[in-house]
């Protein structure tokens, strides 16, 4: 849980050489791409990708060492006026389209077939072992999309690439050539809104939460029926939202704003990684992280996240949500280091801005739990 980077002796980390590499490390190796082992990215419009030969694309894959087995991270290109090749694999996937505009087939073995368009802010899913197929709909521009897959844990428990890639089954549960399938609607079930296919992340309605604090919004998704799962969440101007840690593989791709993000292991300082629209964060292991809204729009976000995220109580409410005065893995604002404010007012005043906080602040002392010393 520390944040050091915990190196040790040559002769210590040959005795464990035989395990650093794995299936799936070595498929993405001979896909010829690069891993990039980061938990931020400052923007995914920009990072550099490597031709996919493959798919007919351009790529790169970005996975935090403390989520490498559960779920994993690329971006992709699809060339102006170009496709990629066709695929259908036993992992589920999650898409959001940073730029351009486009279409997507998808169909199973019974030759049910649909077609639907995306352009930049879309986020679907693809059914599991479905075939699917991206255009991009532009001549002149290239398509960008980042995607969030469970491919390491499949890969690594099969291993065998043909296996996971071209096998002839069809999840009708998941996915049998609905019609409707990939239109814009859903079933909103209290935060949980279940669909396949949102046009536009960036202007979702979102529902009231504030649990999390600062007044902010928050939707979670339920994607062509996965195990995985994803959030947006927004917080307006001059507010930050509450602390707090949970496991591994969330992937916090900010959508509009500008801001920074402080993230630390517990007993540690935080350190401070700036975004704006584009940039990707990605919380280690049990690492505290707070996000502040330095601009002037309201601060957006989309988490993209394997279920391994959520350490739950009881009642099955994340414990990222409770107080850690009750047990849960959220730091309440009267608890919060004098630090995180400091920073936040100074950080404003450079840009002419107040913290618009005290209501926060004030609001969450009508249900504060008593602090157990």
């Amino acid at each position: 849980m520390g944040g050091k980077d915990a190196i040790v002796s040559d002769e210590m980390a040959k005795k464990f050489a035989s395990e650093k590499e794995s299936p799936y490390t070595r498929w993405v190796c001979a896909e010829g791409l690069d891993i990039i082992s980061a938990h931020y990215v400052a923007n995914l419009n920009t990072v550099e990708l490597k031709p996919w030969a493959r798919r007919g694309g351009r790529g790169v894959y970005i996975n935090h060492e403390a989520s490498r087995t559960s779920n994993d991270c690329y971006v992709c290109e699809i060339p102006a006026g170009g496709k990629l090749a066709p695929q259908r694999q036993l992992f589920e996937e999650m898409i959001y389209v940073l730029g351009g505009r486009g279409s997507t087939t998808v169909w199973n073995d019974k030759g049910q077939r649909i077609t639907f368009e995306w352009k930049a802010g879309a986020l679907f899913a693809i059914p599991l072992n479905a075939w699917h197929q991206h255009f991009n709909g532009s001549g002149r521009d290239p398509a960008r999309f980042v995607a969030v897959t469970n491919g390491p844990s499949v890969i690594n428990l099969y291993e065998e690439v043909e296996f996971v890639f071209n096998t002839r089954y069809d999840f009708k549960s998941r996915f049998s050539g609905e019609p409707d399938y990939f239109a814009n609607k859903g079933e909103q079930k209290g935060l949980l809104l279940e669909t396949n296919f949102v046009a536009d992340a960036v202007n979702l309605p979102l529902v009231s939460a504030k649990e999390r604090g600062a007044g902010g919004g928050h939707i979670r998704f339920n994607l062509a029926k996965g195990s995985m799962n994803s959030h947006i969440s927004q917080f307006p101007v001059s507010t930050y939202k509450k602390a707090h840690c949970h496991g591994p593989g969330a992937h916090v791709i900010i959508l509009t704003g500008e801001g920074y993000s402080l993230m630390w292991p517990e007993g540690e300082e935080p350190r401070r990684y700036e975004w704006q629209a584009g940039s990707m964060i990605v919380p280690p292991n049990l690492w505290f992280h707070q996000h502040f809204n330095t601009g002037t729009i309201p601060a957006r976000y989309l988490a993209f996240k394997h279920e391994v995220v959520s350490v739950r109580n009881a009642q099955g409410v994340p414990k990222a949500w409770i107080s850690r005065r009750v047990g849960g893995d959220q730091i309440d604002y009267a608890d919060e280091k004098p630090l995180v404010r400091t920073m936040f007012a100074q950080e404003l005043a450079k840009r002419g801005l107040q913290p618009r906080m005290d209501g926060a602040y004030q609001s969450e002392l009508a249900d504060l739990p008593p602090l157990v010393v």
